[in-house]
């Protein structure tokens, strides 16, 4: 089992009807991704919808995972949040749990200085062994962590890696330099998957392995084989969902794609709402597309015809 590399899929979390987590349909996912052949599983990630769970609901979506990965691949664990206080406890526990990683999103809402942030991470890197992915992602947080940071940050033993959500290539290739090759650059933008490898990334955190698991992995592994054309036709079929997720709030698109397939994704948490038709209809197109390619396997439920309430 090997860390921070490959594609690693962001868990969805599954509810039912009255918005409580559904553990069958979340078994069901973890299973699909091994299947697949992902490289990891990253939990209580932004699609995930962390910010709408309890801490006990994240501590029993990180017990099922634990037992349905069975050690095939690495968990990683996301403890992110306002407080230092608060991100410790819930990283102490993720560590008792079994989590093989964490990942730590910025503290959201305040706008901190960057020296608060390494004030902060050092903080929570103290309180366990476990590895440590920062996780940038300033359009939700409004913070972000500066390349001088991380180069920082990468001094302490058991911070090791990045995700980054920006969307920003320049960012990831600044963050390449500045840490230097042993600590790891992921990306947290499908689309940059592909770039940030041939810039010297190891991976990437991805929404799209949910609805594609086959597709991002094909990226990476063309990739790793050194077959470039191969690598660079996988990362553009990537295209349309890339551009479809983005019609609606995060990740209402990638639960409906889910749905739509048979897999009982359920709704997202109040108060983000059902798709408007006008990206319901596109959400069709795009899913018929990639069962003409194959990606998407046996028919798409009577609610794909884009008229879902």
């Amino acid at each position: 089992m090997t860390l921070l590399q490959g594609v690693i899929p962001v868990l969805m979390t599954p509810f039912t009807d009255k918005q409580e987590v559904n553990e069958r349909v979340l078994r069901n996912f973890i299973r699909r991704y091994l299947t697949a052949g992902v490289h990891g599983l990253f939990c209580l990630g932004t699609n995930g919808e962390f910010f709408s769970l309890t801490t006990e609901e994240k501590i029993r979506i990180m017990e099922i995972a634990v037992e349905e990965a069975k050690g095939k691949v690495p968990i990683y664990a996301g403890t992110g949040g306002i407080s230092t206080k608060e991100v410790v406890q819930l990283s102490e526990k993720m560590e008792e749990l079994g989590a093989d990683a964490l990942s730590v999103i910025t503290p959201y809402f305040l706008p901190l200085t960057q020296n608060e942030l390494i004030g902060h991470y050092r903080s929570v890197a103290a309180s366990v062994s476990l590895p440590i992915v920062l996780y940038n992602f300033p359009d939700r947080t409004g913070v972000r962590i500066e390349p001088r940071t991380v180069a920082e940050l990468a001094k302490i033993p058991n911070i090791v890696a990045i995700k980054d959500s920006s969307g920003s290539f320049e960012l990831i290739e600044q963050y390449i330099s500045a840490a230097g090759p042993e600590f790891a650059v992921l990306a947290g933008s499908d689309a940059l998957l592909l770039k940030t490898l041939q810039a010297g990334g190891k991976g990437g955190v991805s929404g799209s392995a949910n609805v594609l698991p086959e597709l991002m992995v094909s990226i990476y592994t063309h990739w790793q084989s050194g077959d470039m054309e191969a690598a660079e036709a996988a990362q553009s079929q990537l295209q349309p969902l890339s551009q479809a997720y983005r019609m609606a709030t995060l990740p209402s698109v990638f639960k409906e794609a889910l749905n739509r397939m048979g897999l009982e994704a359920g709704p997202c948490r109040s108060p983000i709402a059902p798709l408007p038709a006008d990206a319901s209809e596109e959400l069709d197109r795009v899913l018929r597309h990639y069962r003409e390619l194959g990606y998407i396997r046996g028919e798409l439920n009577d609610q794909s015809a884009g008229r879902r309430s």
